[in-house]
């Protein structure tokens, strides 16, 4: 059995730690929260672009552009998204592992063929571990992102595929659902099928920084109890006249589209970071909590054995006397 001395210096330690753990958890649900406003300011965008579009080509079945176009694989483009710090669970690892299949997948295309942008300091060393090629340092924007770094990336993703530079680009990515959970996800970002929606899972919880099972059950009940109140309104169809022609009109929206399918995935993957953080820090907290009420027990049981000791001690000995 441990000394008491030893004990409580294990104690001290586990504090310490727990003191770290939990600091680190408040200020990533300040992150999370920030990263929340930051969706949420960029929703109302990326819906009246997506209504746009499906109107037009409501109005226009044979609407098409270069960057619509599918043609035979010879060479890919991965984005991967990323943390560049640890500490925040599975997050990164799920993300590597995702990538990893793709590979596998076009392992038949050779090393040369295969070029990653990885966003995030993390998936960047794996890759350069690997030895796949990469197209730059885009670590900077993982921790802050910026629309001017995804316009110029989506730029050149856009003209190496009109080079035929590439023929495919895959998009990898935490789609942010709530705080307690983030979808691991895998999308085609060039050639763009501008039939389907900007994004398929458009639930999403930006007003919760709570994680645990109960909590988010009642937020859950609580908000389909207010969607079945409110009273649905639906707009009338739009009818859009369309100049100089659609073609012209596509080839300006196709990049804007583009732009925002990569910064809506770095803004999910920015705030997927903070929850899991969060939630992983949390951990860390409760289990150092079920530590310390262990050690305490043992320290209060040596405690009481040394004392015990001692009084057996001197009533042995006033009896010998």
């Amino acid at each position: 059995m441990p000394s008491l001395k030893e004990i409580k210096t294990r104690i001290a330690s586990v504090n310490s730690t727990r003191k770290i753990t939990s600091a680190m958890k408040m200020v990533a649900s300040s992150k999370l929260h920030h990263a929340q406003v930051m969706i949420e300011n960029m929703l109302p965008y990326e819906t009246m672009l997506e209504h746009i579009l499906k109107t037009f080509l409501a109005s226009e079945a044979d609407a098409s552009t270069i960057f619509s176009v599918d043609r035979p694989v010879k060479s890919v483009a991965l984005v991967v998204y990323s943390s560049n710090s640890s500490l925040c669970g599975g997050f990164n690892a799920n993300v590597i592992k995702m990538m990893m299949h793709a590979l596998e997948e076009y392992k038949h295309l050779g090393k040369e063929n295969i070029l990653i942008y990885p966003i995030g300091r993390k998936v960047a060393e794996k890759v350069k571990k690997l030895g796949y090629r990469t197209a730059g340092d885009f670590s900077d924007i993982a921790d802050k992102p910026n629309v001017a770094k995804c316009i110029e990336i989506a730029k050149d993703l856009g003209q190496k595929f009109i080079d035929g530079e590439i023929d495919r680009v895959e998009m990898f990515y935490h789609h942010f659902k709530s705080a307690g959970s983030q979808i691991l996800t895998r999308k085609t970002f060039l050639p763009i099928d501008i039939s389907e929606e900007l994004n398929a899972d458009k639930e999403r919880d930006l007003s919760s920084t709570i994680v645990t099972q109960k909590a988010q059950e009642y937020l859950k009940k609580n908000q389909q109890k207010k969607e079945r109140n409110k009273e649905e309104v639906k707009p009338l169809a739009d009818i859009f006249i369309v100049e100089p022609d659609m073609s012209t009109v596509l080839s300006l929206l196709i990049p804007k589209l583009a732009h925002l399918m990569l910064y809506t995935a770095l803004l999910d993957s920015n705030a997927s970071e903070h929850a899991a953080r969060m939630v992983a820090m949390q951990t860390a907290t409760d289990n150092a909590d079920e530590l310390l009420r262990e050690l305490n027990l043992q320290y209060n049981k040596s405690r009481q054995q040394a004392i015990t000791d001692e009084l057996l001690d001197i009533v042995g000995g006033s009896a010998n006397n």
